[in-house]
């Protein structure tokens, strides 16, 4: 095992039911770096994280974890804080029942830690976890995580909801929680603009494969956004069009950026953000337009 990687995943493969199953995942990511996992929902984010954390079994491939192969021994938890995209607390306990709760599972557990991130959160012991609004369970969960002095922070979907503000406070405590360079973030999200500011490498899925992985500035690269006219992203030769979009007046469409030469001089080419190719790339493939026949109006 490599313990300069936080985690790697090396062709793994799963069948989770309703005909969907991942298909030969692998990526992985150095100590001391964040990884954003992007992709539509229902592209096997949740079902790859569950696989890395070993909640999920897998038929094919071998993850690693901070240097243990999956299922790891059971002291690997200390290591690992998880904030899920629901959550796993009950809801009748109050924030100063779930740290004497949980105190007991973690060797590490810091109270005094847990108390000050409660504070700088705005969250009160005496509240009851029902009673708090997504953001602040979102704060809480994040509060669990780090008192127990995790070095890998699982994060799935942990902005979806939260207004832009709270969202900001969540990118600064990660970036806070990177300050130790023996620390690492996987941060599973479709809301890309979150991984700009903090994400070094990405990995993008789709149906249950891994379309790309890498550091961030390549994947950006390895893309470019076009734009032209109707019949402009038409009857191309050599040009793969990902996520075409038509519409009466226009195309768009995502291609490789080693492609991007082949296209017509009237066709607008530019670099794409995270989100617009997360877009591209899990857009439904286009159905074929197919002629009305038979009927008054009917195009021959």
């Amino acid at each position: 095992m490599h313990s300069e990687l936080a985690f790697a995943l090396r062709g793994v493969g799963t069948e989770v039911g309703n005909g969907f199953r991942l298909h030969d995942v692998s990526f992985e990511l150095p100590t001391g770096y964040v990884m954003g996992l992007i992709g539509a929902n229902g592209a096997g984010k949740t079902t790859t994280i569950r696989c890395l954390l070993g909640m999920r079994g897998i038929d094919t491939g071998e993850i690693e974890l901070l240097g243990h192969r999956v299922p790891g021994p059971v002291a690997l938890r200390e290591d690992i804080g998880v904030v899920l995209d629901r959550g796993y607390l009950v809801g009748d306990w109050r924030l100063a029942e779930v740290e004497r709760t949980l105190r007991p599972f973690y060797a590490r557990w810091d109270g005094t830690r847990y108390r000050e991130l409660l504070a700088e959160f705005g969250l009160d012991l005496r509240a009851k976890v029902k009673d708090l609004s997504r953001g602040m369970a979102m704060k809480l969960m994040i509060a669990v995580a780090l008192s127990h002095r995790a070095r890998l922070l699982v994060l799935d979907e942990p902005t979806s909801g939260l207004d832009p503000v709270a969202r900001a406070e969540l990118v600064r405590v990660i970036g806070d929680f990177l300050l130790d360079d023996g620390h690492s973030v996987l941060f599973s999200t479709h809301i890309t603009a979150d991984l700009d500011r903090i994400g070094d490498y990405v990995t993008l899925v789709h149906d249950g494969r891994v379309v790309r992985t890498g550091p961030k500035d390549e994947i950006l690269d390895a893309y470019r956004v076009v734009r032209g006219g109707p019949d402009d992203l038409s009857g191309l030769i050599g040009v793969e069009l990902i996520g075409v979009r038509r519409t009466s007046s226009g195309a768009e469409a995502l291609v490789r950026t080693e492609e991007a030469d082949l296209l017509g001089r009237g066709v607008l080419v530019e670099a794409p953000t995270l989100e617009e190719i997360a877009i591209h790339v899990g857009s439904p493939a286009p159905r074929p337009v197919v002629p009305l026949t038979g009927r008054r109006g009917a195009v021959a």
